[in-house]
């Protein structure tokens, strides 16, 4: 099979990849034979799946995490590869249209009910209120010329240009992360600043040093260590932290190969193989790699601006609190485990915070044998990476959630679902999805390290089979890509999983460049 597929130039540039052939022939499978849906048994709810805890509870917690987290090796992990093409998807759709148009036109057709000539007209009618209109303006100064004049000149392509192209600031080629998304006094803080001042409230160690890491795209990561060297003096003096920020970049091995849509690999116009970027997924690899004992992980465009914040230092705590909590508990029913004896009131205990704190379902059958079997049993279970995750209430925002997932041994764990894995074709999980109460709004704590405080291997706990398959294209070519378990669900699929209900503050994503326009995002 391989020398019919693949020529000797292929085995050069895939074993170039870190990838062997087999693996190769293994992602094509996937092609050939979609992986199965996901099959929810039901939604996870306040009290079924997810914890809502009480005033006294949050306090507590929170409490809890100042006391102990200088025990911590803390850091915060943030995704910030993605570009900003999506942010500008709009924008960029009209600064390549072919046919001229102009406001009037647009808001004629946005009229009509087209939204994203809706979005369009949004967006030059409420130009002064975006952070980033001072450098717009300096990029237009630069031409001489100015945003006003070209406003009233109606020329507003060549505003665009400004905007998004190198005849200005680039933002349809940057990724998020640099993207300016608040304003103070005068002065634009971008995506990525934000995330380090964000930081100082809950992730500095006991030796003062504040640790973020950042995992970006080869090609902008001199980007940001630029805007870093420039700003770290700055905001170490004002948060009175020493920062220890490090990046990372998607590992070659894990990208994977692209087929056309009869599944056959999928080739350059040189006739070389393409390789695709694995997905947020790969990034296990670069969480694992990090050494720390507790990591926040949160998403790049998930930020709010000062005023809001305080919720946010709030509820990381208490989120950090209730990890430490349950890690403990868990450490110390693994020792008593390990170590024996293993006694009738143990394991009654052990299953009893298992089923309770942990939302694992334990097979009835397993209730009925031997102690020292069961005990096994449990210590298998429960030695394994945990984490806790914010849940916020249902806000129409697009992408997964939690739910109560079927296995294929029959038996029901908490998982965080994206909606590209469930079968919405079938009227049974589609009214499971309807019924859902709460979305993922990537806000978690994990631990890295087992018991006896050796890193896990993460890869361990992946299912490998958990992957999307995407339509992309490429030269007009239409192409068939696949991504690697995402990253908070296939890839932790067998982590020990705590849902908890946040405030839906706490979630405040910049999807579309627009969304910088909510009143969130804007100075008070």
């Amino acid at each position: 099979m391989q020398s019919k597929m693949f020529t000797s130039s292929d085995v050069q540039q895939i074993e170039h990849q870190g990838l062997t052939v087999s693996e190769v022939l293994r992602q094509i499978e996937f092609f050939k034979k979609p992986p199965a849906h996901m099959k929810l048994h039901r939604p996870c709810t306040p009290g079924d799946g997810i914890r809502v805890l009480s005033d006294a509870e949050v306090r507590s917690f929170s409490q809890l995490f100042d006391r102990q987290k200088e025990d911590y090796d803390c850091l915060k992990f943030v995704p910030a590869s993605g570009a900003a093409t999506r942010m500008f998807k709009v924008p960029l759709k009209f600064f390549h249209a072919e046919q001229p148009w102009s406001l009037d036109s647009v808001e004629k057709s946005a009229r009509s009910g087209d939204p994203e000539a809706g979005a369009l007209v949004e967006f030059f009618r409420s130009l002064s209120q975006f952070p980033f209109m001072p450098h717009l303006e300096a990029a237009a100064g630069m031409a001489e010329t100015s945003m006003k004049s070209l406003l009233e000149t109606g020329a507003l392509r060549e505003i665009l240009a400004f905007l998004l192209t190198d005849k200005g600031l680039s933002y349809g080629s940057l990724p998020k992360g640099l993207i300016p998304f608040h304003q103070y006094d005068g002065e634009a803080r971008t995506a990525f600043e934000e995330h380090l001042v964000e930081a100082a409230s809950y992730a500095a160690n006991r030796d003062g040093v504040c640790h973020v890491h950042f995992t970006v795209s080869e090609e902008h990561l001199q980007r940001f260590i630029v805007l870093l060297e420039e700003i770290l003096p700055l905001y170490e003096q004002q948060y009175q932290v020493s920062y220890g920020v490090d990046f990372s970049v998607q590992k070659k091995h894990t990208n994977t190969i692209a087929v056309d849509l009869d599944n056959q690999p999928f080739r350059r116009e040189d006739g070389t193989l393409l390789f695709r970027p694995g997905g947020h997924g790969a990034l296990i690899e670069n969480l694992g790699d990090l050494g720390a004992d507790l990591v926040f992980i949160k998403n790049i465009d998930n930020v709010v601006p000062d005023r809001l914040k305080e919720t946010t230092f709030q509820w990381k705590k208490v989120l950090g609190g209730l990890f430490i909590q349950l890690q403990t508990t868990t450490f110390n029913y693994l020792r008593r485990l390990s170590e024996g004896p293993v006694t009738l009131h143990l394991i009654d205990d052990v299953l009893g915070f298992a089923s309770e704190e942990l939302h694992m379902e334990i097979p009835d059958a397993f209730r009925k044998e031997p102690p020292e079997k069961l005990g096994h049993f449990l210590l298998k279970k429960l030695d394994r990476p945990l984490r806790v995750c914010g849940m916020v209430r249902n806000v129409g925002e697009p992408g997964g959630g939690p739910f109560w997932v079927e296995g294929k041994n029959g038996n029901h764990s908490c998982q965080i679902v994206e909606m590209a894995q469930i079968d919405l074709r079938s009227e049974e999980q589609t009214e499971i999805v309807a019924a859902s109460t709460h979305f993922n709004p990537v806000d978690l704590v994990c631990g890295m390290k087992d018991w006896k405080g050796r890193p896990f291997n993460l890869s361990r706990f992946v299912d490998h089979e958990a992957v999307f398959i995407s339509r992309k294209s490429r030269a007009g070519k239409e192409l068939k890509a696949l991504e690697l378990p995402g990253l908070w669900n296939g890839a932790m699929e067998h982590w020990n999983t705590v849902f908890v209900d946040v405030p839906s503050i706490t979630f405040n994503p910049v999807k579309t460049v627009n969304d910088l326009l909510r009143k969130e995002h804007q100075p008070s």
